[in-house]
């Protein structure tokens, strides 16, 4: 199968879909794979490396949407590269579609194949392709916290764990899934007061277990949100329903009740965002204050360690990628059925109920179109 590789172009975006090491494994097994030119260069993979792996490289994105069977990418294609996708193309990255009319349109009227990452599941119930990345968010959110808790940035002053005789800052997390779970251990190891909120209580329960008396564990109300959102110093919005839109689970009359200088950090803000005033910033601009509450709202927080996550994607990537290439897309979305919930939009038809649902589109079983 013929692979190609574009540059990312979304703002600060420096992640790339294959790494080297990925490239030697598919050509090993006999496929062509092309790079565009300077594709990994900022995360120091030169073209010489994929070179050396047995990559073409090639000077422009046209090109290799024209000529790739397969394109692999880390964020959703932006404006300009929807135009370019074709008829039975496959398209395989994270697309978050359910928030994203727009990109929802372009890629229906293209007739592509669109698998996201972030819908794959896995046996145990899982999202494979969106956990690493999610490691990565959760413990970025509380490092971009912290931060955005300085007075020159707009927060309160705090130091997330204070000092001897002054109380550490108080930080809330909503939801505790990867990203959630991933903040609290970050945030106990700054030795801030953390408590997670979560509508699980085997989740809750498996937290407690794990970390005892240094966490606390609240069981998701209306009630208990505003209770504790509106004394919290830092607030984590690590809610997913996957392939949906996130909750609106703090309202802008609660934000408007925190303390002035508060942060918000939304996480989910790639599907949405969990709190009414969150909107999607850059790494180049990533906050604004609202209400005099700090918000952080970046889309792609893990571009900001671009080199990290590139190769945290790779590894769980790489397997279904390789089998699309062995099997045909077709044939891997047939016989896999964890691969196919990653399916969002087949041949012009939304194949995924969650998307389908949000976006106010009728919903096609993907079975239907592949046999």
């Amino acid at each position: 199968m013929k692979i190609g590789v574009p540059k990312e172009i979304k703002i600060h975006e420096n992640r790339v879909g294959l790494t080297p090491t990925s490239v030697r494994e598919l050509v090993v097994h006999g496929h062509q794979v092309m790079v565009q030119k300077n594709a990994g260069l900022a995360i120091d993979l030169d073209d010489s490396r994929y070179q050396a792996a047995g990559a073409e490289i090639v000077e422009s994105a046209e090109e290799i949407y024209a000529r790739a069977e397969l394109i692999v990418k880390v964020k959703e294609p932006q404006s300009t590269e929807l135009g370019l996708l074709r008829a039975g193309q496959i398209l395989f990255t994270y697309l978050h579609l359910a928030p994203d009319p727009e990109q929802t349109e372009g890629l229906l009227e293209s007739g592509c194949i669109a698998i996201a990452y972030e819908t794959v599941t896995d046996a145990y119930g899982g999202l494979p392709l969106l956990a690493p990345m999610s490691e990565v968010a959760g413990r970025m959110a509380v490092q971009a916290g912290a931060h955005a808790l300085e007075m020159d940035q707009g927060g309160r002053g705090i130091l997330l764990g204070g000092v001897s005789g002054v109380p550490s800052a108080k930080v809330v997390i909503l939801g505790g899934g990867v990203v959630g779970t991933n903040a609290a251990r970050v945030a106990m190891g700054m030795e801030a007061h953390v408590t997670v909120i979560d509508k699980s209580i085997h989740r809750l329960q498996q937290l407690d277990l794990q970390y005892g008396s240094r966490i606390n564990t609240v069981f998701s109300t209306v009630d208990a949100i505003e209770e504790q959102v509106v004394v919290a110093d830092l607030v984590i919005g690590a809610v997913l329903i996957p392939g949906a839109a996130t909750p609106r689970l703090v309202t802008h009359a609660l934000v408007k009740k925190m303390n002035r200088g508060s942060v918000l950090v939304d996480v989910a803000v790639d599907q949405g965002g969990c709190f009414a005033t969150s909107r999607p910033t850059s790494l180049a601009k990533p906050i604004y204050v609202l209400d005099d509450v700090v918000h952080y709202c970046v889309p792609n927080m893990p571009g900001a360690v671009a080199r990290t996550s590139t190769f945290a994607l790779n590894n769980v990537t790489l397997p279904f990628v390789l089998a699309i290439a062995e099997k045909g897309g077709k044939m891997a979305l047939i016989g896999d059925p964890h691969l196919r919930n990653g399916l969002n939009v087949y041949e012009g038809q939304i194949t995924h109920p969650a998307v389908a649902h949000d976006l106010g589109i009728l919903y096609v079983n993907p079975m239907e179109l592949l046999q």
